[in-house]
């Protein structure tokens, strides 16, 4: 395991975090003397194969900054001896453990040249000493220690307990002037919330980047400890890649108020996230990325407002069907997926292949030839219908969106050289034609025709 302090490639966990992306392939998981992880695999080998198919897959799926290099024994000072040696690069002796060297035991590298003095390089020779004498001069935890190598005790080690909630923070190795040089140290949080996930089985659904001001006041003005920004999905995600392109565009957009010195990413909410299942049959699925990860980037990039989406409503009138509002991930993820399964058509209710495919911005309204609709000076013909909607009654006035009421009779059109068209007849609702002869004005009872749909 590489050094926490380690140059190299910055998404590579470090420290706990590779202790964290362990924990998939067994729970007992632990650091030993800050430069190797150990892993327990006696409860859990089977499950994924035997040794050596966990083998292979713990180099195959272990992070890239990881070595190669391994070491197995029935104890974790004896695989933590062989894995010295093979980073040494000398082969294992023949006999295990006596031939191994004293250096690398660990509570043996202090008395090295004394042992050596004495003529004892190996462990073998170190067990075959009078126990009192090597208590007495170099006291009693280094028998203590080639016990448990040898496994006559066993050996105590301070296993990984993995913490309910991601928070993590990074010292910068250097202060971040602008808010775009905070994506190096971010991609080290994200790869250790990557490892975290994978223990958790789990995605996450909301993020928090903040950023620890140097200063605390710049010509006379305050300035906060910490700058924030907050990133939502709409799905449950562990894809890195993802979340780093967000947050490239999120802080793109931000300006810090100073330079900024630590890091620390928090997991607002997450939730389960199933591995992919393998199939015998080809993925139907199409390839590529998929839709509400291009809308959450295009949001990030754009703005939130700047990315519009249809929201349905329930209302009848055809122009109150639909209206813009703002992309929001979670929710419009949601309804499409409840939209896929058609509803029930409740009764009364028009059949959507009848609605056209086009709606006017405004009604035109139409001529007419006695009581026949004109359309470019041709009679119209109705194929479909009367369709009646006599909505929008609890609104007397168009305020917020809402209209005003309508009564109206739907009806698909056609003339030749015309197509197909949607028009209505309009009618006055009871009450206001009541409402105006009380006022002494006579209603209107010509039966005004309007165009509002046209057909593909």
């Amino acid at each position: 395991m590489p050094p926490a302090d380690e140059g190299g490639d910055a998404a590579a966990p470090t420290g706990e975090a590779a202790c964290w992306w362990a924990l998939r392939f067994t729970p007992r998981a632990a650091i030993v003397d800050g430069e190797a992880l150990l892993l327990d695999v006696a409860a859990s080998e089977r499950l994924w194969g035997g040794r050596a198919a966990l083998l292979r897959l713990l180099a195959q799926a272990g992070p890239q900054a990881l070595p190669s290099h391994a070491g197995q024994g029935p104890t974790a000072l004896l695989a933590l001896a062989l894995l010295r040696l093979a980073r040494a690069g000398r082969p294992p002796p023949p006999r295990l453990p006596d031939g191994l060297p004293l250096a690398t035991l660990t509570a043996a590298r202090p008395h090295v040249q004394a042992f050596a003095r004495m003529g004892c390089r190996t462990w073998g020779a170190l067990a075959a000493l009078p126990r009192a004498g090597v208590a007495r001069r170099f006291g009693q935890p280094l028998l203590d220690a080639l016990d448990e190598a040898w496994g006559r005790h066993a050996t105590s080690l301070p296993w990984l307990v993995l913490p309910e909630r991601f928070d993590v923070e990074l010292e910068l190795p250097a202060l971040a002037e602008s808010a775009a040089s905070l994506l190096w140290g971010a991609v080290r949080l994200l790869a250790q919330l990557r490892a975290w996930l994978l223990a958790r089985q789990c995605g996450v659904l909301g993020l928090e980047l903040a950023w620890r001001h140097d200063l605390r006041r710049i010509d006379g003005v305050d300035i906060p400890p910490w700058g924030a920004l907050e990133l939502r999905t709409a799905e449950p995600t562990r894809d890195v890649i993802h979340l780093r392109r967000l947050l490239a565009e999120r802080l793109g957009h931000c300006r810090l108020a100073a330079p900024a010195s630590r890091l620390r990413l928090r997991a607002l909410a997450t939730g389960p996230l199933a591995p992919d299942s393998a199939s015998l049959l080809p993925d139907s699925q199409p390839q590529g990325e998929a839709l509400h990860e291009l809308l959450e980037r295009l949001g990030a990039r754009l703005g939130a407002d700047n990315v519009q989406a249809l929201e349905l409503k329930a209302d009848h009138r055809p122009e109150h069907m639909q209206r813009w509002v703002p992309f929001d991930a979670a929710r419009h993820l949601a309804l499409l997926r409840s939209q896929a399964r058609p509803a029930p058509r409740a009764p009364g209710a028009p059949d959507g292949s009848l609605l056209p495919a086009w709606l006017l911005r405004a009604p035109a309204r139409l001529a007419c030839a006695g009581s026949r609709p004109l359309w470019q000076g041709q009679p119209l013909q109705r194929l479909a219908g009367p369709h009646r909607i006599d909505a929008g009654w609890w609104s007397d006035t168009p305020a917020a969106g809402c209209g005003v009421a309508v009564v109206r009779e739907y009806f698909v059109g056609h003339a030749p050289g015309c197509g197909l068209v949607w028009i209505y007849r309009e009618r006055l609702p009871a009450r206001y034609v009541q409402w105006l002869a009380e006022t002494g004005q006579p209603p209107d009872d010509e039966k005004r025709w309007f165009l509002h749909g046209i057909y593909g």
